[in-house]
């Protein structure tokens, strides 16, 4: 990886006890994942298991992997700046990932805000997966009564159920809370801690990049559902427009959804088709009130040229965004005509 190559920064979260050092301790064993540097956040959970970190007053520690482990004792986006300076200075083990391990009970929202708004941090790095354990053995009875679980679950690209080990079968009413709550993730399988995937904490913009395959897996939901996913106060639904929306329209829609609702949007994902850009469409990604920059794809995956997006929110009805899509997209063609028409 070169000086100039954007360094994935994924998200690792999940509820009090649901495996994520005990999984995060076995990948760091792993060869590929030799040169990653670990953000954990202090309050909470310890964070790694207390052999895989040497004694250091610093708050970049070396891990017994050859990996870094970085505590967050202030801001977020300076600790990544502070390692990244370390990096640049040849002063700390070479790495060419980061994952940040959340504590059990934090909000994943605000840290993927400062990774997408933080525009000295964006020339250096990318945002990565985000990915969520979920405790086979009590994760049900946790979604229940903890509302941040699921938060925790509805905004993840990857969902691992961990401690198979203990049980024998994973309940069918717990997948299908998985699924009610964010059908779009893959969900994967964790035993003592361990799970064969390479590719766990890939970045969904880039992995929507590569083609038709991961564009399906990245827009599950859209992929012939039409009918909502509810849970609680949590709903998921995707909508389709076939007609081309123009790039105002799209910014002033995003505009709206960021100002009207704020942290009740708890993600959208989606692929455009821009009226201005036909043969290169628009992955656009969100959580809360920020937005990822669109991402152009060289081109379509497929002969399909449906814009498809896909939401998850809390409280906010399906019927009133698909208004809001349209209302503002007819305003747009109007003022549009009305300018054709003065100008002729």
């Amino acid at each position: 990886m070169t000086a100039t190559t954007p360094i994935p920064v994924s998200v690792l979260t999940g509820f009090l006890g649901s495996g994520k050092t005990t999984m995060l301790a076995h990948l760091l064993r792993q060869p590929e994942f030799s040169r990653t540097a670990v953000i954990i956040n202090e309050f909470g959970e310890i964070g790694l298991d207390h052999e895989l970190i040497e004694t250091s007053e610093d708050n970049v520690v070396a891990l017994t992997t050859g990996c870094l482990c970085c505590k967050v004792r202030t801001d977020l986006t300076q600790t990544l700046q502070d390692l990244l300076h370390r990096r640049d200075q040849g002063a700390c083990t070479a790495f060419d990932r980061v994952v940040i391990e959340t504590s059990g009970l934090a909000d994943p929202a605000p840290v993927l805000h400062a990774l997408m708004t933080d525009t000295d941090l964006a020339r250096r790095v990318v945002l990565g997966g985000v990915v969520t354990t979920v405790d086979a053995v009590v994760g049900e009875a946790t979604l229940e009564r903890e509302s941040i679980s699921r938060k925790q679950v509805a905004v993840a690209d990857r969902i691992v159920l961990s401690k198979l080990d203990l049980i024998d079968g994973v309940a069918r009413s717990l997948l299908d809370r998985l699924a009610a709550l964010n059908p779009g993730a893959a969900t994967l399988r964790a035993v003592h801690g361990r799970i064969e995937s390479e590719n766990l904490f890939d970045a969904p913009l880039r992995a929507a990049n590569d083609g038709a395959l991961e564009i399906s897996s990245w827009l599950a939901l859209a992929q012939g559902h039409t009918h909502d996913h509810h849970d609680a106060e949590i709903k998921t639904y995707a909508i389709a427009r076939t007609e081309p929306i123009r790039a105002v329209a799209l910014t002033l829609f995003l505009e709206a959804l960021a100002e009207h609702c704020g942290a009740d949007l708890l993600r959208l994902k989606g692929i455009v088709y821009v009226a201005e850009s036909p043969r290169r469409p628009a992955v656009i990604h969100g959580v809360q009130h920020v937005f990822h920059p669109p991402a152009w794809l060289e081109r379509w995956p497929s002969a399909d040229r449906t814009s498809r997006m896909v939401f998850i929110t809390r409280r906010i009805p399906r019927l009133w965004v698909e208004v809001l899509l349209d209302a503002i997209a007819a305003e747009v063609d109007d003022v549009s005509a009305a300018s054709s028409l003065y100008r002729d």
